[in-house]
């Protein structure tokens, strides 16, 4: 439930600018990363996506390594690997072993989307089915394999996830519907609605999730953050300026043109179309644009709407500097408490 200050975290999809590439875009993230390190953020997560040039995020696992190392404050994590990509036994040795690199600083967040297209993910993992039933199956022997539960009778009997250690990272799970919620409430993990992708029925879910919550050795009661696009500017002119950039983004993921990269100066002539605009419109109940004020009201909104004390913020822009600043200017407004 909401109560006192909010905290404030990082979606970080490693995106490539124009005019740059996915070595200066990994750079970016591990600068991003050691700013909000500084400026109270609480976690950092990095997602997953394949098949596209317009973001470098691959493998968060990886660069959740190179950025706990950089960093001294944040809980750093994956927001979040798709499960049904990848061997389940792989994925709980990959976090193990970051968990005992870095103790007690690691998220394992873990989605059920392909972070990409069907293809891609069959290639990744032949044996993925796209059944509902087996991510429930991954979900349990993720479990299993990080905390050292034994059921008779099956596979983790005999095979165990290294390195054995004393802690287990966090498990959260990430969703933009009802369903994937009340899998984390059965199996008493954390949860974040991506309201970045999906808008509607947000609150909902995440009431119908800490309803159904059951209480794990993990967790003893529901935890839950809301993920959202936000783009923060000293006036309210850059701000949509930032904002309308974003716009053009969305709506070229919708009509497939993922690789493709803009600046406000190639889109600022644009004339949508009366379709398009229905679109625009659409997308922007999934962020928020303005001054810091006018920021900050709104997400305090958000958080009272889904009953949150944690917003996940992601912001895409075409200028580092403008990514960077608009998450100073955040801390700023929120008051995070700055480290050193």
């Amino acid at each position: 439930m909401a109560s006192g200050k909010l905290k404030l975290s990082v979606l970080d999809q490693s995106p490539i600018r124009k005019g740059s590439n996915a070595v200066e875009a990994l750079k970016e993230s591990v600068q991003l990363a050691k700013l909000t390190d500084t400026l109270g953020y609480t976690r950092y997560w990095l997602s997953e996506h394949h098949n596209t040039r317009s973001l470098a995020g691959a493998s968060p696992e990886i660069l959740i390594a190179r950025l706990a190392g950089e960093t001294k404050h944040l809980r750093v994590g994956s927001g979040g690997v798709m499960l049904p990509n990848h061997s389940t036994l792989k994925v709980a040795e990959n976090f193990r072993l970051l968990e005992a690199l870095f103790p007690g600083r690691i998220d394992l967040g873990i989605g059920r989307a392909p972070g990409g297209d069907r293809l891609t993910s069959h290639v990744l993992n032949p044996s993925n089915t796209f059944n509902p039933s087996d991510f429930v199956q991954q979900v349990k022997d993720l479990e299993a394999y990080l905390t050292d539960t034994v059921t008779p009778g099956s596979v983790h009997e005999k095979v165990k996830a290294i390195p054995h250690i004393d802690t287990v990272p966090d498990l959260w799970m990430l969703t933009s519907s009802g369903e994937s919620g009340l899998l984390a409430a059965h199996f008493g993990m954390a949860l974040s609605f991506a309201h970045f992708i999906y808008p509607v029925g947000g609150p909902k879910a995440v009431q119908a999730y800490r309803q159904q919550f059951r209480p794990s050795e993990r967790l003893a009661h529901p935890q839950a953050s809301v993920g959202i696009f936000v783009f923060c500017a000293d006036t309210q002119e850059k701000a949509e300026e930032l904002q309308a950039v974003m716009d053009f983004r969305l709506l070229s993921l919708e009509k497939g043109l993922a690789d493709r990269q803009f600046s406000y100066e190639d889109i600022k002539g644009y004339a949508y179309t009366p379709a398009e605009l229905e679109r625009v419109a659409a997308n922007r109940g999934r962020m928020v644009a303005g001054t810091p004020e006018h920021v900050k009201d709104r997400l305090e909104h958000l958080a009272a709407a889904y009953q949150v004390d944690e917003i996940v913020i992601a912001t895409i822009t075409d200028q580092l500097a403008d990514r960077l600043h608009s998450y100073e200017l955040l801390a700023t407004a929120f008051d995070l408490e700055r480290k050193a």
